[in-house]
């Protein structure tokens, strides 16, 4: 099966030479999402961790499967301080469902409002 490359209507409008998502043998691996332009940008990074992982459940449910199907994340944080309100945000939303994931903190995200940038793996089948 050839490389799928998708957008979805319910992120925003990736400005950028990126597409959302790309579909291939059976798994999609989503862009980098963060909070930018949504009611939760100048808000903390558990904040904006929820409105994140509203939007891969948005993808998911668009490719018919549920946060269940998370395999990998790769989580990009500003700051280390409020890791455990961040644990406890990516607990209730994964159930017990943990994916693997990576948790790397950075400088800067590209805009000085976010504070964290999750990509994410989806088991399509």
């Amino acid at each position: 099966m050839p490389l799928q490359r998708k957008t979805y209507s319910c992120l925003p409008v990736a400005v950028g030479p990126y597409v959302h998502a790309v579909a291939h043998q059976g798994t999609l691996h989503i862009s980098g999402l963060t909070a930018f332009a949504t009611g939760a940008q100048t808000q903390a990074a558990d904040q904006q961790a929820k409105e994140i992982l509203s939007q891969i459940t948005a993808v998911a449910a668009e490719e018919g499967v549920s946060l269940a199907n998370l395999v990998k994340v790769t989580i990009f944080v500003t700051d280390l301080t409020a890791l455990g309100e961040l644990r406890s945000v990516l607990a209730d939303a994964y159930g017990d469902n943990r994916p693997a994931s990576s948790l790397v903190e950075v400088q800067n995200l590209f805009h000085p409002d976010l504070k964290i940038e999750i990509e994410a793996t989806l088991a399509l089948d």
